[in-house]
């Protein structure tokens, strides 16, 4: 079974069963995506995911725009802003990756009332007049900690690299990895930095905390953090932990390299990219009618020693193991919801 279809799993079985929804009346709707970062390979995977579904569907006269808005600094008072200046340039549908999960609440409040569909992804919102698509963040923390138990029974110390301060993704992610260390206590986490989910300011906070840090046995991670994570250990001259990793290509590779060289064991996990193209056709599923449901949810995509390989060689330099979504997928994940 390919990557794609692992992700959607069982979501494709339904649409068998489930009613028709809408069918393309939407030609002359324009979309807006409106993205609070771009400042590692996660985001600019997702971003080309989004310009290459949005174009395509532009070209095929599905939607009349599907353009892209990123806030230059992670700030939501500056996001508030980007939206309220599509709400002005009458945008029929935003999809919204937000830097926090409240503070833009006024702002979509405002979209809604102006009968623009919202849909949030990856870094959700709460305002209950958008729609939400996330993986289960918490569950993702936590099954890091549960992978570290099986390969180290005896347990040891831990170093937790967290992304970006204050935003969802973050703080989900954060309170998974606590839940798992509080049902494993033979784990303790001794040290916590923020890598912002990109490489390279995770391997400078790295660096900078392990001269205070005893003896570490693994990594905790969020993604973007781990082959700099591993550069900052080498440096350093530590033996190396089991460092999880976040699917990005470097990481990989390294991973790979290592184990040709000694035999290294890990597992990466993150939400894939493409999930963006999923919140294209939310919306544009939304503005032809169709009844989708407030919260969907779709898995984490997993690599694991076995599938490297296959992971790593569908993954181009530099950028993120990725599944990007169809219209017909889309249908799939909403009748999932709907039969939920």
């Amino acid at each position: 079974m390919n990557t794609k279809a692992k992700l959607l799993g069982a979501a494709a079985l339904l649409s068998v069963a489930m009613p028709a929804l809408a069918q393309d009346q939407t030609g002359d709707a324009r979309i807006a995506l409106s993205n609070n970062y771009a400042g590692n390979s996660w985001r600019q995977a997702m971003l080309e995911s989004w310009e290459k579904v949005g174009q395509q569907a532009v070209e095929e006269g599905t939607v009349a725009a599907a353009d892209t808005f990123t806030t230059s600094e992670n700030q939501a008072t500056e996001q508030a802003a980007q939206i309220q200046n599509m709400i002005l340039q009458g945008y029929d549908a935003i999809v919204v990756n937000a830097a926090s999960p409240t503070a833009l609440n006024g702002a979509i409040a405002e979209a809604c009332s102006a009968g623009i569909t919202v849909v949030s992804f990856d870094g959700i919102v709460t305002e209950p007049c958008a729609w939400r698509i996330a993986v289960d963040f918490q569950e993702m923390g936590r099954q890091q900690v549960d992978y570290l138990a099986e390969r180290l029974p005896e347990g040891g110390n831990l170093l937790e690299i967290r992304g970006l301060a204050g935003v969802f993704v973050d703080d989900e992610i954060h309170a998974g990895i606590q839940q798992g260390v509080e049902e494993n206590p033979q784990f303790g986490i001794v040290g916590e930095v923020h890598g912002d989910w990109a490489q390279d300011v995770a391997q400078k906070a790295v660096a900078g905390v392990l001269p205070s840090l005893p003896e570490i046995v693994g990594v905790v991670t969020q993604g973007g953090d781990g082959y700099g994570a591993a550069q900052a250990i080498k440096a350093a001259g530590r033996d190396m932990p089991i460092i999880v990793m976040g699917n990005r290509q470097d990481e990989m590779q390294w991973w790979a390299d290592q184990r040709d060289a000694n035999g290294y064991e890990t597992m990466s996990l993150s939400i894939a990219p493409g999930v963006a193209t999923l919140a294209f056709w939310v919306a544009q599923q939304v503005l032809e009618g169709a009844d989708v449901p407030k919260d969907l949810t779709v898995p984490f995509l997993k690599v694991t020693q076995d599938n490297l390989d296959e992971a790593l060689a569908s993954t181009p330099d530099g950028s993120v193991a990725n599944v990007e979504y169809s219209l017909e997928d889309a249908k799939a994940v909403i009748e999932e919801a709907q039969a939920q």
